[in-house]
């Protein structure tokens, strides 16, 4: 059960991307963080409220460093979803799992210094050259994913999803930690909404001299169904995570989530009627590999993961 309760988490984000793209025809990606902010607002608070979850919090400083790359990576996404192929921005943002392979063989690499062996001779520490290969196969995607989009106008909206990546690295890393110490899901996911809505209203302002887009219903009718899509799709994986009671089921779990990249590659051809070459869908497929791999290599050194955001 937990399988279609992570698939159908990855359905709705990939539709919550539908609604971005056709939003941004009329809203900035600043507004639509803000909308997407303030719609998780009221639909989480109601949630922690039905679940007799308190928000009051010992950790804000946590929280606040969480919503503030989570912003970051969630603003980048919807610039890229706004300027590229749906199915490309999704790809980019669902680097995070390559991204932090990358760390994990960073990390090592700054430690490699001989240290004292159990045998009195000095040993370094394991590169693991598997997850080396695999953070490499992920570059490769990328190289071949972007390479028709950064010859073009679309140079720029690639760095942006690329940064989306990164950045949701950083959130998911820090997520695990407020896990750890025991904060509620339903929390930390408020106190992200409170940053988006914070920050997208702040840069909004702080945009072009109109600081908001002419407001009719027809185009705010898009709107509603980012944040409840979003926290929909939250609810799904965090579920999907809580129901998978074994090692492998986690796995099992982790991995679906790249079936987001599909339905996204489903609707970018069939409502966008985007043009993906050979080498785009080879990109695309090196980096769900990539990104399947690099969370089976790091399951033995992270946490049961909780639900990464959107």
């Amino acid at each position: 059960m937990q399988a279609l309760w992570m698939v159908l988490g990855a359905l709705l984000f990939a539709t919550m991307g539908v609604c971005v793209k056709i939003a941004s025809a009329w809203f900035s990606s600043a507004e639509l963080v803000f909308y997407r902010g303030l719609i998780g607002i009221v639909f989480l608070w109601l949630i922690a409220r039905q679940r007799g979850v308190t928000l009051a919090t010992r950790y804000p400083g946590m929280h606040a460093w969480r919503s503030l790359i989570g912003v970051v990576s969630l603003g980048a996404w919807f610039y890229a979803i706004a300027y590229m192929p749906l199915a490309t921005a999704m790809t980019l943002n669902y680097m995070s799992s390559v991204w932090i392979a990358a760390f994990l063989v960073g990390g090592t690499l700054l430690a490699w210094v001989p240290v004292p062996g159990r045998d009195g001779r000095a040993q370094r520490p394991p590169l693991h050259g598997a997850l080396v290969l695999t953070v490499l196969a992920g570059f490769a995607g990328v190289v071949l994913m972007l390479k028709p989009s950064v010859e073009g106008s679309q140079g720029f909206a690639g760095l942006l999803g690329l940064l989306s990546g990164l950045t949701a690295a950083f959130a998911y890393m820090q997520v695990v930690a407020l896990s750890r110490i025991g904060e509620p899901e339903a929390r930390t996911v408020f106190y992200f909404a409170v940053g988006a809505a914070v920050a997208g209203g702040l840069g909004t302002l702080m945009g072009p001299s109109t600081p908001y887009s002419e407001w009719t219903w027809a185009h705010a009718a898009w709107l509603f169904p980012v944040g409840v899509l979003a926290a929909l799709g939250q609810l799904c994986m965090t579920r999907a995570y809580a129901t998978a009671k074994t090692q492998s089921g986690t796995l099992v779990v982790a991995n679906l989530q790249y079936s987001g990249i599909v339905f996204a590659a489903m609707y970018s051809v069939l409502l966008f009627d985007d043009h993906i070459d050979a080498s785009g869908w080879a990109g695309m497929g090196l980096i769900v590999a990539s990104g399947i791999a690099a969370t089976v290599l790091r399951q033995r050194s992270l946490p049961k993961a909780p639900a990464e955001e959107h």
